[in-house]
């Protein structure tokens, strides 16, 4: 992962690791002992999933957010560009005409 030079934008990539961990240990918790349906925990690891699942957006949508506004398009920078090979850069539709067509077929 490139470091990042924004302190707000790192720790949240932080939180956001950390917070899907601990959300994946609950649920995993939560099915491999399993919760009895009336108990008063369940009612306080609801509240739990729902606050980390809140977190995780928040998180996702800043970071994504961020790289919108700061990354370049994958290849579409000019070091992509100049590695391909442009030689056939149209070949697909230079084979679709070599051939002949064929009557009767739609």
């Amino acid at each position: 992962m490139v470091a990042d030079s924004d302190s707000n934008i790192a720790w949240h990539r932080v939180q956001l690791k950390k917070n899907r961990a601990e959300l994946k240990a609950l649920e995993t918790a939560r099915f491999t002992m399993g919760e009895i349906a009336s108990s008063k925990r369940n009612g306080q690891t609801q509240k739990t999933l729902a606050d980390l699942k809140r977190k995780i957006a928040q998180s996702e949508r800043v970071i994504g957010d961020h790289d919108k506004r700061t990354r370049r398009p994958l290849g579409t920078d000019l070091q992509s560009l100049s590695n391909g090979s442009w030689s056939h850069w149209d070949a697909y539709t230079q084979q679709r005409k070599a051939g002949p067509r064929t009557p009767g077929r739609g």
